[in-house]
Order: structure tokens, then C-alpha cells, then sequence
């Protein structure tokens, strides 16, 4: 059975459990810019503290033992450590010739766990989702406010850039690909594109994860889609989850999840923050206020793959890992094969349509 067929069976039978936050727990460690340095960059000419990805190369066991918790509290799958890991995020710290070896040692260590874990419960595999993030650029969107047209990306460097991380990521032995944080589905459309590429080239099929981000109340992306309009945009990729994490804690997230859930024909994915930053800027909200919450999602028949972003940790996992328990995970709709177009609504061009 290959890979794929063993997560979309297992999907069939329950909701599975996307880990939490890594941001959230690298804080935890209190790091400063020697450890992130490392004896490897303790003469890179720029400051690197914040460059979280780089600490897969400079304090593995770190990342590993995140993994591990996350494995512990429950998770089915974890994301690699790889949320800037492109030439185009890593310009920023003057490290763009590291994405390969990042990307694939992050998807290894992530692995490493994952099999551990397998191992020691068999009738519990474990998976790695190697993450594509939304890059620090957008491809629709104009950076000078007196020049709309303009562009400081293009869909053809953002496609070379994910490739890159795609390689890195696959050989590092991740089992699925996530492209998350969509706040513009052109940028997605880049790394889907890769990967479609990627797999083409390579004879493989990778199972491919998808998560969007609605950035406030008006319920879009930062490139104006709404949550069903994102998904016209996205359906000819046939991912296995599509969904949204990010920006918003549960509470704030559950429409725009209700509202994929009554359209998309795969399964739905959701990872909310811990709530809404405070003054501070930190994360709140406790497992069991966002458990009780992704619970009630859970019996509404919204979900299939459920985690944390921003502000969760081991414990918020745990507790939605036991507050979805037995509870059956929803159906994908029939894919009626309807015209179903999108700009930044949706239009749907079904037979009562005319």
C-alpha cells in the first residue's frame, strides 16, 4: 500500500491530528543569535536569530524533540521545519544556497521521529507533511502603493524557488507536501505548479495538502478571494485536504471552514492560532476552551484533518486529539462536475443556472 492509499484510508476511518505551532515552542527555548549561529555560521556576516528554519542545520536535537512532543501529544502527522525554506525567504539572511540541505535535513529529522514513533505502534503510523510556505513576496499584489503593476516577484521565480524546496523536501523522505499560509493563490499556484512539475519529471505522485489564510472579519485572502472562490481556484490540483490555518483563532475560523466544508469534493484541513493575539502580541486561548471548540466543528461534520497554528502547543494538541476522538470525520462532497469558476467570488454554472 503505498502512502497515499494509507492516509486516505486511514481518513476514511477518523480525523487525523496535524501537529502545533513550531514558532510557538522554538520561543520557548529563549534562543539567542549564537544559538541559532552555531559553530557552522559563527561568522556569517548577517544577524540570523529568527531564522527558525536554520536551526534544523545548527541545533537538531531542538527540532527533533518538538517533533517528538507533538508525536506524543497525539499528532498523525507533523510539518517540517521548513516554513521560509525557500531562496526567496532565505535572501533575507544572505543564506539562499542552504535551501536544499535545509529543506532536506528538516524533512529527515522530521522522519526520524516519525518512524521511531511507527515503529514502537505499528496501528499508529506516523507521517511527515513537508511545508511550502507562502514565501515574504506576493505575486498579485503591487509593494508600492503609487505603482499597482508593479511586481517584486514573478510566477516563474516563485516556481523555481519552490522546486528547489520540493527536491529538498522529497528527498529528505517527507510523505505529503503542505503549501500553507496561503494569503495569495498565486503564489500557491506557483508551488503547486512545482510540484506538479516535480512529480512529472520524477515519476512519482506526492499527496498534496493545501491551507489558506483569511486574514480578518471581511472573510478573504490578502489577495481577495473568499474561502469558496480560493477553492474554484485550487480544484484542478485534486489535493487530499484543502483548508485554512492562521490569522484567526477557532472561534473566528469556523464560518470560513463550514463554508469549504459544504462545497469541496476533498478532504478539509484546519489549523487555527490559540485564539487572537493579545496586547503583547501572544496567544492565550487553553486547550480546553479550543478543544471544546474544534469539537464542536468536529460533530458539525466540518473536519478530517485538525491542528494548531500560532500559539499551540503539545498540550492544545492533546486536547483536540482527545476532543475529536470517535467522533466520524466528514464525507467529501460528490463532484458534480459542475463549471465552477472564481475571481475573487465565486461563479458556479450549474444545469438551474440558465
Amino acid at each position: 500500500m503505498t502512502v497515499h492509499q494509507q492516509i486516505k484510508s486511514l481518513l476514511e476511518q477518523r480525523i487525523l491530528i496535524l501537529d502545533g505551532g513550531m514558532g510557538t515552542l522554538i520561543q520557548s527555548y529563549k534562543l539567542e543569535e549564537k544559538d541559532f549561529r552555531g559553530a557552522r555560521f559563527a561568522d556569517h556576516p548577517c544577524d540570523v536569530k529568527g531564522n527558525n528554519d536554520l536551526l534544523s542545520l545548527t541545533q537538531p536535537q531542538i527540532i527533533r524533540d518538538i517533533h517528538r512532543a507533538y508525536f506524543e501529544a497525539g499528532a498523525d502527522i507533523v510539518e517540517t521545519n521548513t516554513f521560509n525554506g525557500t531562496s526567496i525567504a532565505m535572501a533575507d539572511y544572505q543564506m539562499e544556497d542552504l535551501v536544499y540541505e535545509l529543506n532536506k535535513i528538516s524533512a529527515e529529522l522530521a522522519k526520524e521521529v516519525a518512524d521511531e514513533f511507527t515503529a514502537n505502534n505499528p496501528d499508529k503510523p506516523r507521517f511527515v507533511t513537508g511545508v511550502l510556505g507562502p514565501t515574504n513576496r506576493t505575486a498579485s499584489i503591487s509593494p508600492d502603493v503609487n505603482n499597482p503593476g508593479f511586481r517584486n516577484v514573478s510566477f516563474d521565480e516563485l516556481v523555481d524557488a519552490y522546486m528547489e524546496a520540493i527536491r529538498g523536501l522529497v528527498d529528505g523522505g517527507a510523505d505529503l507536501l503542505l503549501v500553507e499560509t496561503v494569503f495569495d493563490t498565486l503564489n500557491a499556484k506557483a508551488a503547486l505548479f512545482a510540484i506538479d512539475q516535480f512529480c512529472e519529471r520524477n515519476g512519482v505522485h506526492i499527496p498534496v495538502m493545501i491551507s489558506g489564510t483569511i486574514t480578518d472579519a471581511s472573510g478573504r485572502t490578502l489577495s481577495g478571494q473568499t474561502a469558496e472562490a480560493f477553492w474554484n481556484s485550487l480544484a484542478h490540483i485534486q489535493p487530499l485536504s484543502i483548508g485554512l490555518n492562521c490569522a484567526l483563532g477557532a472561534e473566528q475560523l469556523r464560518q470560513y471552514v463550514e463554508e469549504l466544508a459544504n462545497v469541496v469534493t476533498c478532504h478539509i484541513s484546519a489549523h487555527p492560532n490559540a485564539g487572537l493575539p493579545n496586547e503583547f502580541g501572544e496567544y492565550d486561548e487553553s486547550p480546553e476552551v479550543m478543544a471544546a471548540q474544534i469539537k464542536e466543528w468536529a460533530e458539525s461534520g466540518f473536519l478530517n484533518i485538525v491542528g494548531g497554528c500560532c500559539g499551540t502547543a503539545p498540550a492544545h494538541i492533546k486536547a483536540i486529539a482527545d476532543a475529536v476522538e470517535g467522533i466520524q470525520p466528514r464525507q467529501p462532497k460528490q463532484n458534480l462536475h459542475h463549471c465552477r469558476l472564481s475571481g475573487l467570488e465565486p461563479l458556479n454554472i450549474t444545469p438551474d443556472s440558465l
